[in-house]
């Protein structure tokens, strides 16, 4: 009598298919309707990492963009939220939302931001969190940033160009986006680890 089939922790193969296909309509789709500069948006780097994440079930880049999109994905969802109910950003950076010039459905596929948060939640419930995540996100964050700076400044892609609470610049070039690199390390993404870690087990004790 052979042994039952050892279950694989992680996402469940239909899910991590959907992830898949999902990811090749929705780059191709914003690549064309935004712009390959587009890409250079945290929200959007968080998507990519958080689809190979979840194909190869690795803890380690699930556990990253845990880190890096929690707290921004609730901030853009008040965001806009502000922005589809008063027309009023609380930020700023949503004003697309209600732009007639590009067609509602590719507006619409911003919700990515209300379900990526959901993934990684479950994500790290199956996987266990990865105590690396924190640093390894605070290093991805340096050429996001860098890539940011060669976009056109009037898109201010994550705030690379001025910041969404004063709406200046702090300094040349350089120290703003050391500015911007610290707030992201230490005002969004160590309470967020420090939340992780309490919440999930590394994943070796999930799965022993």
């Amino acid at each position: 009598m052979s042994p039952p089939a050892v279950r694989t922790p992680g996402y469940p193969n239909w899910m991590r298919w959907v992830s898949v296909f999902w990811f090749l309509f929705w780059f191709t789709s914003y690549w064309r309707t935004w712009g390959f500069a587009n890409f250079a948006h945290f929200c959007d780097v968080a998507v990519i990492l958080t689809c190979i994440g979840m194909w190869s079930n690795s803890a380690l880049l699930i556990s990253s963009q845990a880190v890096n999109a929690l707290i921004v994905d609730i901030a853009w969802a008040l965001d806009a939220g502000s922005m589809l109910l008063s027309q009023h950003p609380l930020f700023g950076g949503n004003e697309f939302l209600l732009d007639a010039h590009y067609p509602l459905w590719a507006r619409a596929l911003a919700i990515f931001h209300l379900v990526i948060p959901v993934l990684l939640l479950w994500g790290l419930y199956c996987l266990g969190y990865d105590r690396r995540g924190w640093a390894l996100q605070c290093a991805i964050a340096v050429p996001v940033f860098i890539l940011a700076r060669f976009t056109p400044p009037a898109r201010n892609t994550d705030y690379a160009f001025t910041d969404p609470f004063f709406h200046r610049q702090w300094g040349p070039a350089p120290l703003h986006v050391l500015v911007s690199w610290l707030f992201m390390v230490i005002v969004v993404y160590w309470p967020t680890h420090a939340a992780l870690k309490r919440l999930f087990p590394p994943p070796q004790a999930r799965h022993s």
